[in-house]
């Protein structure tokens, strides 16, 4: 039995959510080992392209990539999220939306340099009225699935620096932007949310205290495995040929392709 916002519940149906670089997936994985409550996710972007995109980095896909590669990891979401079965999911279904949202507020690439931001405000003249109506559309989809996906949310509050990779086009304000957005959606949905900071090892005891979890691992054996296994899948991904070749220097003409691409 759980709590959940003073009721109990036998099921607990939990989305940790937090944007970029906030610590997600070490705190889901952590929390799934202590409590034995089955760890959900989409792929990540990286192990998405390698077949959406082969050769290609997030930096460098158009609004219609970018797009379709937010529709894959909802789709995922869904399909694994869907039913009565307890879970922890590493982000949830409103996290493709937002970051999508906040790509046309800051610019398509923001973790771009200002000349190939200017670029691509550019190439997107004319061409950013669809893709707000195509967010608000897909927008009010997601939130309605939130909605009756989720019994609750922990959102991770961003704690920790920006690990760049070059391969997310992530900035600072970017990040801001979208934890902005992700805490106003969570009010709007009216789910029961709590923002939970700290170590992982003082997230995991916070949220096993705020819906009276019970425990199968103790919490530091449980975040040190999770770090482990965080590292191994990394390691993994870092080491495939076709992510490596996402991370070889394009030449000047793939370069000016890309950059006039919206």
């Amino acid at each position: 039995m759980f709590t959940i916002d003073g009721r109990r519940t036998p099921t607990m149906r939990l989305a940790i959510s937090g944007t970029y670089s906030t610590g997600k997936s070490t705190t889901t994985e952590a929390l799934s080992i202590a409590t034995g409550i089955p760890r959900t996710h989409a792929l990540t972007s990286r192990e998405l392209l390698v077949d959406l995109a082969p050769g290609k980095t997030v930096m460098e896909l158009n609004s219609t990539e970018l797009l379709q590669l937010g529709l894959r990891r909802f789709e995922e979401r869904v399909q694994n999220e869907s039913g009565e079965h307890s879970f922890i999911s590493d982000g949830s279904v409103i996290h493709e939306w937002v970051y999508g949202a906040a790509r046309l507020k800051v610019g398509i690439n923001p973790g771009a340099n200002w000349a190939l931001r200017a670029v691509k405000a550019a190439a997107g003249l004319g061409k950013k009225r669809p893709a707000r109506e195509y967010m608000s559309v897909f927008g009010d989809v997601v939130k309605a699935r939130a909605g009756w996906l989720y019994d609750a949310y922990i959102h991770l509050p961003v704690e920790f620096p920006l690990r760049p990779d070059g391969h997310r086009p992530v900035s600072e304000p970017f990040r801001k932007l979208s934890d902005d957005l992700l805490v106003e959606t969570l009010k709007e949905i009216g789910i029961p949310y709590y923002i939970v900071g700290g170590t992982v090892k003082e997230r995991v005891s916070r949220i096993v205290e705020i819906f009276d979890m019970d425990l199968a691992v103790p919490v530091d054996d449980a975040v040190d495995e999770a770090e482990k296994r965080v590292a191994t899948a990394t390691a993994i991904l870092v080491e495939d040929d076709r992510f490596k070749a996402a991370q070889r220097k394009k030449s000047v003409a793939k370069q000016i392709a890309f950059a006039m691409r919206y």
